[in-house]
């Protein structure tokens, strides 16, 4: 006879095999609500032709079971290139086939095109939350058998799932991206206070300076964004990704199925000049973050970028009482306008026992270097050091 308590392991080659209610149970199974890691955000990328096979992002989540009932979910593809992570694991790749090895196929648990920290072991809430979690961490192990995989990469994951994943067997990885924390600041001009007068000064300005020539500010959300602003959008990220990346990830339809389930979850800033919208930033709304994501642009004015993207955010944060604003990948030009540095994670399973003693060596040093420079970026951050600021 089976128990009831017995956990199966399946993977599933589309997100609409699983009923959105059961993959949102593991998803917000606490609190906590991620947007990137619903049902519909997953949904929109796989049927918007966004992350699908031909684009190299073949779905293979990982679901675990318990007495017919979904209780885990690692949202993970198999992938034939190293696009769209975030996590840079190019160079690995390279030495391993100059070794005479196939790094791809590999395994990415990850949110496609989303450098944002969340959960990525999905695990419903209940006294069996621990079993399943190592349950899904054995999964990964077995599915990247299974799949003749080189390894498995799960990145921007929570610290917690980090120092998990590393007690089954992952390697541990560090980066660093940068944040703005809301310390109860009531508005704007109590964030600036607490900057050094020639920051405060800087920033005064940019924002003056960005809303010359007549160009106005519009933060909509929900149903405020209408068809012609994710047109416009749509024409900025298209502007910018193919300058940026020479093709853009994400596609038209993208953008209208997370209009038309996700609405209430999206900030979109955008900027109009001569009744004509110019400008325009995406970011997601969390219960105490805010995402910033995609930025672009057909006309091009000193420090509106930095109003769209990032005082903008602040100010929204502000009014929502958001803990933070998480600005995106890369970018130390954040830390004058307030975003200090954060360590982000990631844990990667590597199969083959050469080519992980490799980069665990490397990822010792990597961590140690990652440390110290989000310590020394910190110390430089903009904040008052003394009252004679």
């Amino acid at each position: 006879m089976t128990d009831s308590r017995d956990i199966t392991l399946e993977a599933v080659s589309s997100v609409g095999k699983i009923a959105a209610e059961e993959w949102d149970a593991c998803a917000h199974s606490g609190d906590s609500y991620n947007p990137f890691v619903t049902h519909a955000f997953f949904a929109a990328l796989e049927n918007s032709g966004s992350a699908v096979p031909r684009t190299g992002w073949a779905s293979r989540h990982l679901i675990a079971r318990m007495a017919d009932k979904v209780v885990g979910i690692v949202p993970c593809y198999l992938k034939n290139h190293s696009q769209g992570e975030y996590v840079f694991d190019h160079g690995w790749a390279d030495a391993y086939a100059r070794a005479g090895g196939s790094y791809y196929p590999k395994l990415q648990a990850s949110v496609p095109f989303t450098p944002a920290t969340g959960p990525r072991l999905l695990v419903r809430a209940g006294d069996d939350a621990a079993r399943v979690r190592e349950a899904l961490a054995g999964g990964l192990i077995a599915l990247c058998g299974i799949t003749h995989a080189s390894s498995v990469h799960v990145t921007f994951a929570q610290e917690d799932e980090w120092a998990f994943l590393a007690s089954q067997g992952f390697l541990q990885r560090t980066d660093q991206q940068f944040h703005w924390h809301n310390e109860g600041y009531g508005t704007f001009e109590d964030f600036l206070a607490t900057l050094a007068s020639r920051h405060r000064k800087a920033i005064r300005r940019e924002r003056r300076d960005a809303l010359a020539n007549g160009i106005t500010i519009h933060p909509l959300t929900g149903d405020d964004i209408t068809p012609d602003a994710w047109d416009a959008f749509f024409e900025f990220y298209m502007e910018t990704g193919s300058r940026k990346w020479g093709r853009p990830y994400l596609t038209r339809s993208f953008y209208d199925q997370i209009g038309a389930t996700m609405a209430k979850d999206v900030l979109l800033v955008m900027a109009k000049r001569e009744d004509r919208w110019i400008a325009g930033a995406i970011n997601f709304i969390g219960s105490d973050t805010l995402y910033g994501r995609h930025w672009g642009a057909i006309e091009h004015h000193p420090f509106l970028h930095f109003e769209v993207c990032y005082y903008q955010a602040i100010d929204f944060a502000i009014r929502r009482g958001l803990k933070r604003v998480e600005a995106g990948a890369q970018g130390e030009h954040k830390i004058a306008r307030g975003y200090l540095p954060q360590t982000t994670y990631s844990a990667h399973y590597i199969a083959d026992p050469a080519l992980r003693r490799a980069i665990r060596d490397y990822l010792k040093q990597e961590r140690s270097y990652v440390q110290e420079a989000v310590r020394e970026l910190t110390e430089a951050g903009p904040f008052r050091k003394s009252d004679a600021d």
